[in-house]
């Protein structure tokens, strides 16, 4: 991940930071060697529990549980002043209505790491330069997208100061004191995760900032467009029903879409809702970004990102091949733990790990380790430079954070990594007495919040149906799979679900390789339309084969970008919307014309 070994703790946090690469990359490639299903009781400490497990049956709890299609009080109020704001936008670009035809405009940012957080921006300032953003009323977002956007809220008037925000992506780095300083009050409370890893680490290497502020203080400023964030709930993802995974995160309500179940969102992870001072505090954009970010979450997932990232072209299926290089960063970190802290609380569970790996591996861990690491050089450079800050923070509490929270950070990590342990938060469902609730959400005490992206990369589920009655999706694609590919997903869930979809001609599915750079699926009656633009296209590669370079170029899951690559980013997603901006006025003027007649084709207004 560049820059060179240091003796001391890194001053400065950044995407070449030795130590974060090392950290993320144990978390994920431990992980990876336990295969869905298998009993790793022996090697998982008990969990702590002192929570109430009768709380949520309680009559007085459910009361904060709003049961209903409709939009919240807080966000129809919203959508009521932000079309003012909208209304004086299409008149000057020469679209007249009135407030009684205004058209639901949402804009949908997919995932895509660091390429789709730095081209949401560059698409954005874009609009704004046009006269479009104005006319917004939604902006949704899921993975790098949604990370995108709570940087984007940071400010609650980025949309006069999109030359600021543009700014800060390729400005300086966050003070690893600070991370750390973030970390240590989070690893103290009870529903501390992977998430919050991964988010102080994602928010400092490539946001550049680490925004403490809290969602719920976004539902006031009209000036921007109604923000929703988006995730899944793992619990469900594979045995549970279609309308149980979906989670919108909004500043007034979150909660599941489909179910029509949400609680207000300055109470989602809190154990007490119901008492006016709660105990536990409402979550930070850090640890939301962390949440809708963690593309790695989902186990089946973690081998397509790392092998991409690692360049490895052959995925290891059985945790016997662990042998190779899986298993084997879960051993170092506990030999290092176990060489380097003193009075570990955690020896049992430590002896009992390092024995299920010395059985599973078959041989020498640490010599096959090494062997492999000379086979794998950015995987020992990468080690190599976590074993430094370590060491650092577990024997001199006078540099950096305290020796005791350093140990503790490393204890639970462990227990994290095995228990694979992402966006774990209160359910405000658990033993809910409604049999409607799915299984998989009411019988589980905590939700597990993840990545949206690992279901659906464009956040279409809010977006499609009565409840916000919209009437044009512009749909930013900057996801790493082939083009259409997410949007034949989303009409996929559209159907299953029943909700309105446009067509999609099968004639246009054959430019995947090469496509343009702006199609429009004309809805009709309840459908909206869908104007979606994929990032890459013939507009910006000369052919095929430049376009594949370009997605290799901008992968994923890599290290955070350069000054260079941010610049060449955020111009071509300008250029997308400045080369397409009459199309996407047409479809503005469109819908304001359409927005009557499927008003009175009868949905809600």
């Amino acid at each position: 991940m560049g820059g060179e070994p240091q003796n001391n703790p890194p001053k400065m946090l950044c995407g070449d930071a030795g130590w974060a690469a090392g950290l993320v990359c144990i978390m994920v490639l431990g992980a990876m060697g336990h295969p869905a299903g298998e009993d790793t009781s022996t090697v998982i400490p008990p969990k702590q529990d002192n929570m109430s497990k009768t709380w949520y049956s309680t009559d007085a709890a459910k009361h904060h549980v709003r049961r209903s299609q409709s939009l919240s009080a807080g966000e129809q109020g919203f959508i009521l002043r932000r079309k003012q704001i909208v209304l004086k936008s299409l008149n000057k670009l020469g679209v007249t209505c009135s407030q009684y035809s205004v058209p639901h405009i949402a804009v949908l940012g997919s995932g895509g790491g660091q390429r789709a957080i730095v081209s949401l921006v560059g698409s954005l300032y874009q609009m704004k330069k046009e006269g479009l953003l104005d006319a917004v009323l939604y902006l949704g977002g899921v993975s790098g997208s949604a990370m995108s956007m709570g940087s984007l809220y940071s400010d609650p008037q980025w949309n006069a100061n999109m030359d600021a925000t543009v700014s800060r992506l390729s400005g300086p780095k966050v003070e690893l004191s600070e991370v750390m300083d973030w970390l240590d009050r989070r690893v103290k409370e009870e529903h501390f995760s992977l998430s919050d890893i991964w988010g102080a680490l994602t928010s400092a290497a490539i946001m550049k900032q680490l925004d403490k502020r809290r969602l719920s203080e976004d539902g006031g400023y009209i000036m921007n467009p109604y923000p929703i964030y988006n995730a899944v709930n793992k619990n469900c993802l594979t045995n549970g029903s279609q309308k149980s995974k979906w989670f919108e995160i909004t500043p007034h309500e979150s909660g599941f879409t489909e179910l029509g179940l949400f609680i207000n969102t300055a109470y989602l992870g809190s154990r007490t809702p119901n008492v006016e001072k709660d105990e536990s505090p409402e979550m930070d954009l850090v640890r939301l970004q962390g949440i809708m970010g963690s593309m790695l979450a989902c186990e089946e997932d973690v081998g397509k990102y790392m092998f991409d990232w690692l360049r490895v072209q052959q995925r290891l299926s059985t945790y016997e091949d662990c042998d190779m290089p899986f298993c084997r960063p879960v051993w170092y970190l506990t030999e290092l733990i176990r060489k380097n802290t003193k009075n570990f609380s955690g020896l049992e569970f430590l002896d009992k790990l390092q024995k299920t790996l010395k059985e599973r591996l078959k041989v020498n861990p640490t010599e096959t380790f090494e062997k492999k690491c000379t086979e794998q050089p950015v995987l020992k450079q990468w080690l190599q430079r976590l074993m430094p800050s370590l060491q650092k923070w577990t024997q001199s509490p006078d540099e950096g954070p305290s020796k005791n929270n350093a140990t503790l950070l490393i204890n639970k990590l462990i227990s994290l990594i095995v228990n694979w342990e992402w966006g774990t938060t209160e359910n405000f469902l658990y033993q809910d007495s409604d049999p409607t609730v799915p299984a998989c959400i009411r019988l589980k005490e905590r939700l597990q919040l993840i990545d949206a992206g690992v279901m659906l990369n464009i956040p279409f589920a809010p977006f499609l149906g009565e409840k916000r009655d919209t009437d044009l999706l512009i749909v930013l694609d900057y996801g790493g799979a082939d083009t259409f590919e997410d949007l034949l997903t989303a009409r996929d869930y559209a159907t299953k679900l029943n909700k309105p979809f446009p067509e999609i001609e099968e004639k246009v599915l054959e430019e995947k390789d090469w496509p343009r750079d702006i199609y429009v699926f004309r809805g009709e009656a309840k459908e909206p339309t869908i104007v979606y633009m994929p990032l890459f296209n013939r507009e910006n590669c000369r052919d095929a084969e430049e376009l594949r370079a370009k997605r290799e170029e901008f992968t994923t899951l890599q290290p955070s970008y350069s000054k260079e690559k941010i610049h060449a980013l955020l111009e071509i997603a300008k250029a997308n919307i400045k080369n397409s901006q009459d199309t996407l006025l047409r479809e503005v003027k469109t819908a304001a014309l359409r927005r009557p007649f499927r008003r009175h084709s009868g949905h809600t207004v």
